[in-house]
């Protein structure tokens, strides 16, 4: 057998194996509610090539990259985009805002110091929120319920998508012009595909797609794969990163949605929470640098504090009129939850020698930290307004 795809494989298996132990090993330690994706990226580091070196993270790329694609995908999915003309959208984009304000000044300040290298990756990276991460532990707990779901999905979103433009314009590979020029086109571009369907309704195409979502031809699953490989693509070849082309299908993809939408939903999550997401979790995991976290874990906990007190603390203050105090409280966390985009801008900064090592590494464990502290809190508060409502009977704000 080939060398090359013996040991894709044997990294394959080995993967998939961490995947499936992962949900057994979350049920037998249900006390202490541990998120899957920590132990999917603790996993990866086990038995990747720091650790056991049972898989070679070089070997499994390109299903990494589909995995971070359907991530972000499904985080577009959960987006309506009425919601920026909403209170939520708007006070979402102003708490934003001043995260970018915050981020700037604090990381101005470490780069002085001569903490930090590269300024603008790192800056970004404290203003990011992890929704496509946390959407399956805020589903799995009930936290996505009330009014106060549009908050949280408002503010997951900017926090997810705004990032993206930034690196689009400030990051990509052809300089900001052509960043600017290469995003408006991939916006244009899904626009147009939103379109697209209604120029079949009621004909003989929309009817065979309709007839076959359910059947062995799974119409609406792969043409939904098809576009999203689509966006993938364009957006690679515009020097642009994958979320972006990843989050914009999930956006058409909800306005598109064609046929049994509960039906696409449970297909979209078995397909990507079922086989991508996992492996570019576990991928994560075996490319991270233990040995740069080791020399200098200050710098871990440094990136997680400031995750908190710059995209988490100005929640308090932007809401201040919307939400009750512990609803803000527990918006701190959500929104705090950073992991994927660290991930990217990290793989970047040291694609473009920007920046060091040891941030980098600093940067994807503050995450993975993150990941692991910040939405157990919010669950915890989450659970203590639920049980006072019980006591009191009042709704949920």
């Amino acid at each position: 057998m080939n060398t090359d795809l013996d040991r894709g494989l044997t990294s394959l298996f080995v993967v998939a194996l961490v995947a499936a132990l992962t949900p057994v090993l979350v049920g037998l330690l249900s006390r202490l509610r541990i998120p899957q994706v920590v132990v999917l990226i603790v996993g990866g580091v086990v038995v990747g090539p720091q650790v056991l070196n049972l898989a070679d993270p070089g070997s499994i790329v390109l299903l990494s990259n589909v995995g971070l694609g359907f991530l972000f995908l499904l985080a577009g999915y959960e987006l309506d985009l009425a919601v920026f003309r909403q209170r939520a959208g708007k006070l979402a984009i102003v708490g934003w805002l001043v995260t970018v304000a915050l981020a700037v000044a604090v990381v101005g300040a470490l780069a002085a110091l001569g903490v930090v290298d590269a300024f603008v990756p790192v800056a970004l990276g404290l203003t990011t929120t992890a929704l496509g991460t946390l959407l399956p532990i805020l589903r799995d707990n009930n936290m996505l319920r009330g009014s106060f779901s549009s908050y949280v999905l408002a503010a997951g979103a900017v926090g997810e998508f705004l990032p993206v433009v930034a690196i689009a314009i400030f990051l990509g590979s052809h300089g900001r012009f052509i960043g600017l020029i290469s995003l408006v086109a991939v916006g244009v571009l899904g626009l147009l595909l939103s379109l697209a369907p209604r120029l079949s309704r009621g004909g003989r195409i929309a009817q065979i797609l309709s007839e076959g979502q359910d059947a062995t031809s799974q119409t609406t699953l792969r043409w939904t794969v098809a576009m999203l490989l689509l966006l993938l693509v364009i957006a690679a070849d515009f020097g642009l990163d994958v979320v972006l082309g990843a989050f914009v299908a999930g956006v058409v993809l909800h306005r598109w949605a064609p046929g049994n939408v509960e039906g696409l939903d449970r297909k979209l999550d078995a397909v990507g929470y079922g086989f991508f997401i996992p492996i570019f979790f576990v991928s994560s995991g075996m490319s991270l640098d233990l040995d740069s976290i080791i020399k200098a874990p200050g710098r871990l906990f440094l990136f997680f504090l400031l995750l908190l007190v710059v995209r988490g603390l100005p929640t308090l203050a932007v809401y201040r009129t919307a939400l009750p105090r512990q609803r803000r409280f527990e918006l701190v966390f959500v929104v705090s939850t950073a992991l994927p985009l660290l991930v990217a801008l990290s793989a970047i900064g040291l694609e473009t020698g920007e920046m060091l090592p040891e941030n980098a590494a600093a940067l994807v464990g503050a995450g993975v930290l993150s990941v692991l502290v910040y939405p157990a809190i919010a669950v915890a508060i989450d659970r203590r307004l639920a049980r006072t409502q019980d006591e009191t009977g009042e709704p949920l704000p």
